[in-house]
């Protein structure tokens, strides 16, 4: 039950976190007008899609008050 200290050498940790490199990465490349026409168009499409089920699904969500008076109609007759 008791931890056995055995020494670690951690000094490639320590090593690692001086290391500098001399490499740039390449810059990214410019993107071109049709990549960028791309992205509006699909971004245009999703925006379109969540406006147009919102109008689409909006009469589905509002309480319809004259089929509740129908009912209450139809159930005084009886």
């Amino acid at each position: 039950m008791f931890r056995r200290r055995e020494p670690v050498p951690f000094a490639f940790l320590a090593e690692a976190d001086r290391f500098r490199s001399n490499v740039t990465p390449p810059p990214p490349e410019r993107s071109s007008v049709r990549e960028i026409a791309g992205r509006w168009l699909l971004g245009l499409t999703i925006v379109a899609a969540l406006v147009g089920s919102l109008v689409i699904g909006m009469p589905a969500l509002s309480l319809d008050h004259s089929a509740q008076t129908q009912q209450s109609q139809a159930s005084q007759d009886r």
